[in-house]
């Protein structure tokens, strides 16, 4: 064997070996949220309606029809409410295993392959002490975490495709750039500013026929999807999240609202970095997302609960791989971030795996199967956030706030989610809808109740 060939032979070899150690932090990182997410639908401790209105959108796509999700109201089409076309990739998934748990497993693996990304990228930049601090603080980072809780979302796809993107722009490689955005135009309608900026921020690399052509498509798109595609589905012809901006109170009023929280969530945002991410243009990236969380009239955006800032993670990380790259002192950085990070962790979500109640079985877990057994399955269902994400699979479930006209058979309401349900379930049905009613089960908080022939 030649000397050349052989130095081609270790230049496959090593990067393959290289992955492992990633690879295996990003599988850890996917078991863990995996079983995170798995004992909180377990132990019944719902965040929202999200995990269920994903499940119907996605069910609809494994039949080869629309997304079609009662919860937001009776024959929605959810590409009406967000441009999120990209959750259509579960669907071959759930065609085999039809359950809630498919979609919490699937976040829990991208997730992971975002962590490969990053951890991979960080280790091969900056060396293996800096690269793999980098690494294990964007797996245990705050973002992630908050949205593993928040049940799953679609902004789950985009977070390995920002990792790529990303990995990409440090390597200096612009065409992977670009084929890791575009797929970001097809998993919220607020990304494709995210892809203008990566055009903008290519155009200040030096590469300023891709970026100026990548943010002029991106803005474009996002203006297609706001103003017709969106409208097309929706049933009131808008995209209603339009006046959240600014909101009754107006958009001066809102920036200024609250600005303790919104600061400390930048500062955290840069803070889990230790601020090396503010040396790289790539952190421009966060801006976006930031604008339109801040200017919202809707407090649950300005603080770090919640899916909000799980995209975030992977920029600001990648982010400060690219500032260590440019400035090698920066790595010194890997010791606040540390620090940081190692504070998020206190009392965080993947702290509550070590908590052994989290894996005793609910005080109602009993009951809730006993309320799943009572209804027939493919019978409509009006019910609260307690059991919504149980019932989704084999019921069509509505949601109290927006069950608009529907007719349902059976009203389920949880006394204990304290989410503001009515007090009597066969009360409600019947002032609600007339026409006699009787009470199936009440049992540790539950109430269900029928329509009678």
């Amino acid at each position: 064997m030649s000397q050349a060939t052989g130095t081609t032979l270790l230049e496959r070899v090593r990067p393959d070996r290289a992955l492992v150690g990633p690879a295996v932090w990003g599988l850890l990182t996917a078991i863990a949220f995996a079983t995170l997410s798995w004992r909180r639908f377990e132990r019944l401790e719902p965040t929202s309606w999200d995990n269920a209105i994903f499940e119907q959108a996605i069910a609809g796509y494994s039949r080869l029809g629309w997304p079609i999700v009662d919860i937001k109201g009776p024959g929605f089409n959810i590409l009406g409410d967000h441009f999120s076309p990209v959750t259509a990739l579960v669907a071959p998934f759930y065609r085999i295993w039809p359950a809630p748990q498919t979609l919490l497993v699937a976040q829990a693996v991208l997730i992971g392959v975002s962590v490969v990304v990053v951890t991979a990228v960080a280790v091969r930049v900056t060396g293996r002490p800096a690269g793999w601090v980098l690494g294990v603080a964007y797996g245990l980072s705050f973002g992630v975490q908050s949205a593993v809780v928040a049940d799953f979302h679609e902004v789950a796809f985009g977070a390995p495709l920002l990792a790529l993107a990303g990995a990409a722009y440090v390597e200096r490689r612009w065409g992977a750039v670009v084929a890791w955005s575009l797929p970001l135009l097809l998993v919220k309608e607020d990304l494709g500013l995210t892809v203008a900026v990566i055009g903008f921020v290519l155009w200040l690399a030096g590469e300023r026929r891709r970026g100026t052509w990548l943010a002029l498509g991106a803005l474009v798109w996002t203006g297609l999807v706001l103003l017709v595609l969106i409208p097309a589905f929706n049933p009131s012809g808008q995209y209603d999240y339009a006046s959240s901006v600014g909101g009754e109170r107006g958009l001066l009023e809102v920036v200024l609202a609250d600005p303790g929280t919104k600061l400390a969530t930048v500062a955290l945002t840069l803070g889990v970095t230790g601020l090396a991410a503010v040396w790289s243009p790539w952190v421009l990236l966060v801006v976006p997302t930031f604008a339109w969380r801040f200017t919202a009239d809707n407090a649950f955006y300005w603080g770090t609960d919640w899916h909000y800032s799980l995209l975030l993670m992977p920029i600001v990380f990648v982010a400060a791989v690219d500032g260590m790259r440019r400035r090698p002192a920066l790595r010194w950085a890997v010791v606040p971030a540390a620090v940081v990070t190692a504070f998020t962790l206190w009392g965080s979500p993947l702290a509550t795996l070590l908590d052994g109640r989290t894996w005793e079985p609910s005080d109602r877990a009993g009951a809730a199967a006993r309320v799943q057994a009572a209804i027939p399955d493919g019978a409509s269902v009006e019910t609260d956030i307690g059991l919504i994400t149980h019932l989704a699979t084999d019921h069509r479930v509505y949601w109290l706030g927006t069950i608009g006209d529907a007719r349902p058979r059976y009203v389920v309401l949880d006394q204990y989610a304290n989410v503001g349900s009515p007090p009597d379930a066969l009360a409600y049905a019947r002032d609600k809808y007339g026409g006699r009613w009787r009470l199936v089960l009440d049992d540790a908080g539950y109430q269900v109740v029928t329509r009678d022939p």
